[in-house]
């Protein structure tokens, strides 16, 4: 199924939406659990594009057999921040926002309607789904630890005070999202993606959201706190270094001037 753009009507007014929705969905080795993400995804009247992230299970037969959505697949495993840039890309084509959803089930899609709101409300914003509860005993140490760093290292490095830079339901404003100069293809992309967008000035909102996490022995997460704690710090280095060297080089204009 390929994406063709188009409006959505209005069925209250016959006329076009103020806004056109289309859902992400990066999918790796996430068989077991896309299946229901995406039937309830389906209530929210948008086009669905999946990417299948050159997923090795059965994902791909899975998907398969699912009716009206649009299924782009990498031949090879690319990371989750190519997958959501490969799915950003095609929902550029038929709607002017995306909301983007994880496939392992933690992300309820009854709460999108929430993100879409305040995205219709708010002109051209990033809309960040906060998950609640995410400091509770439950929720493992080094979730909540990692938590606190990101949200700490993206403020310092230029990016918005958050409360949850990790959490991946969002909606973005297409096609704006594409042309913030993003690099990064592992998860360290929606950290990245924060301070890229405020250096775009671009307008940064937290909503409350639901987080479903299903027992250790049953979570499918490619989340690998070391490897993955070492690609946020270079990128936070990264872009660290790019502000310092603004600061010089407006600090030379002025003392020019």
């Amino acid at each position: 199924m390929n994406p063709k753009p188009g409006p959505k009507t209005d069925p209250a007014h016959n006329g076009p939406q103020k806004h056109r929705f289309a859902i992400v969905i990066p999918v790796y080795n996430h068989g077991t659990s896309v299946e229901a993400v995406i039937s309830r995804a389906k209530g929210l009247d948008a086009d669905i594009i999946v990417v299948n992230d050159g997923s090795t299970d059965d994902t791909a037969a899975r998907l398969g057999q699912i009716a009206d959505i649009c299924v782009i697949t990498h031949a090879r495993n690319a990371g989750k921040g190519a997958a959501m840039q490969t799915g950003l890309a095609a929902a550029a084509q038929l709607a002017d926002y995306a909301v983007t959803i994880d496939a392992d089930g933690q992300h309820d899609p009854a709460d999108a309607p929430a993100l879409m709101a305040a995205a219709a409300d708010s002109g051209r914003a990033l809309i960040v789904g906060c998950r609640t509860g995410m400091e509770q005993s439950h929720i493992r140490y080094g979730s909540r630890m990692g938590r606190r760093f990101s949200n700490f290292w993206v403020w310092v490095c230029g990016g918005p005070k958050l409360s949850d830079s990790q959490s991946g339901f969002r909606a973005y404003p297409l096609p704006g999202v594409l042309h913030w100069g993003a690099v990064c293809t592992r998860f360290d992309f929606e950290v990245e993606i924060l301070v890229r967008a405020r250096c775009q000035d671009v307008a940064i909102i937290e909503v409350p959201v639901r987080v479903h996490y299903l027992p250790a022995d049953q979570r499918i997460s490619h989340f690998r706190p070391g490897l993955d704690f070492l690609r946020n710090a270079k990128i936070f280095t990264r872009l660290m270094a790019r502000r310092f060297a603004d600061f010089l080089r407006k600090s030379a204009k002025e003392g020019l001037n």
